[in-house]
């Protein structure tokens, strides 16, 4: 293969090869960390290009191929290139967290990326998750992930800060080559982006701020910046509650918040930038902006996550092109509640029976 063109057309068959089992062939020729190697990564990325789009189910394998032939490692080829086969443009998002926290990162994911179908399992039977050992959230948060790998989605966003903090190396090493983004470090780099005084309060529950993540990927991106982690639990309950304004809400806020921002006036040691570590804290912008005013930046990772679910897709060439997507809705119990209390983190009426009970 010493051609461009010779070289596209075996990324092509590369494709359809493992289509058809032939996957330890291919990897014992492809796989080597060599020139050749880089040829074949090059070739396949220009046939992802000059393919993507044309319904031919060789082209489309090479158009994914081109996209995780970088992640791969020799050993890991042949499970790699196998889950390639089964990510196609059309397939879901997956989208989890322990509750209807997450919905928030769905309707995010909703209005930046309408054309993409979602499925979205909360897993309501063992919420909360912020309150476990980091132990049992990762034992969940694998069954969860294994359950939407199973049903064939291309993308799975982890739209829950406990299991984001301390399950994303375990579910990414289990599911090695699927795209997994959390929603923490989305929120860490755009709080690092909004800082001037370099002083930033993450609110998360009581399992995130233990973890630390929000802190260790923060210190990763800007090593001087100085982060204080506040557990609010209380803030779930008045999200879930529908409590989300009003003098109770404000007077909790207050309580939780005014020893790092007190009167609205800044000092040298006050945060300038308040990220919201918990995807119930959105729908508390209102008491929270009254508490911080309105010198304070929020940061909302629902949002900075959907971007780089965007970033990552257009990366691999795996976004949808056209029509209108579509959500299905997973809860692990009580589906009623789901569909009351979800309607408001989703922004929008959500029917029981749009909701299937499923069973981890």
């Amino acid at each position: 293969m010493t051609t461009r063109h010779g070289m596209r057309l075996a990324a092509i068959a590369l494709a359809g090869a493992l289509a058809f089992g032939a996957a330890g062939a291919a990897r014992a020729e492809w796989m080597q960390p060599d020139p050749t190697y880089r040829e074949a990564q090059q070739a396949l990325k220009d046939a992802a290009r000059d393919t993507a789009g044309h319904g031919d189910d060789a082209a489309r394998l090479a158009t994914l191929g081109a996209a995780q032939l970088r992640l791969c490692k020799p050993a890991d080829a042949e499970k790699t290139f196998m889950r390639v086969l089964a990510l196609q443009p059309d397939a879901p998002i997956g989208v989890f967290d322990s509750g209807v926290g997450g919905l928030t990162v769905l309707a995010a994911l909703r209005e930046r990326l309408p054309r993409e179908h979602y499925l979205y399992l909360g897993d309501t039977a063992r919420l909360p998750y912020g309150t476990k050992s980091g132990e049992t959230v990762v034992r969940y948060a694998l069954q969860a992930a294994d359950a939407l790998v199973q049903r064939g989605i291309k993308a799975l966003v982890v739209a829950c800060n406990t299991a984001s903090s301390v399950a994303l190396p375990a579910i990414t090493a289990r599911h090695f080559g699927l795209p997994v983004i959390g929603v923490v470090e989305p929120g860490a780099s755009a709080a690092c982006a909004a800082t001037r005084r370099g002083r930033v309060a993450v609110i998360a529950t009581e399992g995130t701020i233990r973890g630390g993540a929000y802190q260790k990927a923060i210190a990763r991106l800007r090593p001087e910046v100085r982060v204080e982690g506040l557990a609010c639990p209380m803030f779930v309950a008045l999200a879930e509650e529908g409590w989300n304004d009003g003098e109770i809400a404000v007077a909790i806020a207050q309580r939780y918040l005014d020893p790092l921002f007190g009167a609205h006036t800044f000092t040298a040691s006050q945060p300038d930038v308040l990220v919201l570590g918990c995807t119930h804290f959105p729908l508390l912008i209102e008491p929270l902006r009254a508490v911080v005013g309105p010198a304070v930046e929020i940061v909302d990772s629902a949002a900075t996550t959907a971007a780089a679910v965007e970033r990552r897709l257009m990366a691999d060439h795996a976004l949808r092109g056209s029509g209108q997507g579509t959500t299905r809705f997973l809860a692990t119990d009580g589906v009623e509640r789901f569909a009351r209390v979800g309607g408001a983190f989703l922004g929008m009426p959500l029917a029981p029976g749009q909701v299937e009970l499923f069973d981890l």
